[in-house]
């Protein structure tokens, strides 16, 4: 099942995707179950919007693919590598990446995003997947040079417009089947199977929740395969899972202070 958050008629709703029409949910699906209120909304007149705002944090795993952790020099790590980014770097399809002034270089990272459903702390790998509400896409835009001379990352995560999520939640995802693929301006740059991660989604659950509590509506990045590469005002960058959907948002530069 796919869930979308939208905006149509100047209102915020969440809607189950059936072919070209959302039908509209009473109210949030992850607290207040799937009622529906009887209406549908054509696709495609519904702005999709973040398909979730974490209600504290979105927690991310850095170099979780083999591949990935040789480009970006070394090997990867035995334990997840875990970072936080902000929920006020979150955006939604078709929303504009913003290139900050700090930084000459911006680069892109695809990566299957889970949305986690119930509160979670301490649970094992075995059960984890019981704390997951869904699936949805993410891009874990990166201000490469100041990852480097800053010698820890919250900077060059953290910056506003910096976690494009969406379209949608799939509640019914095959990880083992899907593919990830990023288009930078329509150019295949990433392409590899979900299945090529080190750390497994269960895993990774059980590892952060060790950590700090886990809420209805966190969001865990799950890493990015080998591929990642800057980008310029200009650019659109796609990030397409299998089952799920496409991810699509354009980029800018940011407006000179005044």
């Amino acid at each position: 099942m796919k869930i979308a958050r939208f905006n149509h008629d100047d209102g915020i709703h969440y809607g189950i995707v059936d072919d070209n029409d959302l039908v509209v949910l009473a109210a949030d699906p992850m607290f207040a179950g799937f009622e529906t209120t009887g209406t549908r909304v054509p696709l495609a007149d519904a702005a999709l919007l973040a398909p979730v705002i974490p209600r504290s944090k979105v927690v991310c795993v850095g170099k979780n693919y083999h591949d990935h952790a040789r480009e970006m020099g070394g090997e990867a790590p035995a334990e997840p590598l875990l970072f936080i980014k902000p929920n006020t770097a979150v955006i939604g399809p078709g929303d504009t990446i913003v290139r900050p002034t700090l930084s000459e270089r911006t680069e892109y990272e695809g990566e299957l995003a889970v949305v986690i459903g119930r509160i979670a702390k301490n649970v094992a790998a075995d059960n984890a997947l019981d704390y997951v509400f869904g699936y949805t896409i993410g891009n874990d835009i990166t201000a490469r040079d100041l990852q480097r001379s800053d010698g820890q990352w919250t900077r060059a995560k953290g910056f506003d417009t910096f976690c494009p999520l969406g379209p949608v939640i799939e509640t019914e995802f095959d990880l083992a089947t899907a593919r990830l693929r990023t288009r930078l301006n329509d150019t295949v740059t990433q392409d590899a199977p979900l299945t090529d991660m080190i750390h497994s989604v269960a895993d990774i659950i059980a590892y952060a929740s060790a950590v700090f509590t886990l809420l209805p509506g966190d969001v865990i990045m799950t890493g990015t395969p080998a591929g990642v590469g800057g980008f310029v005002a200009g650019d659109v960058i796609e990030v397409e899972i299998d089952g799920i959907g496409t991810l699509r948002n354009p980029v800018r530069d940011a407006l000179p202070s005044p």
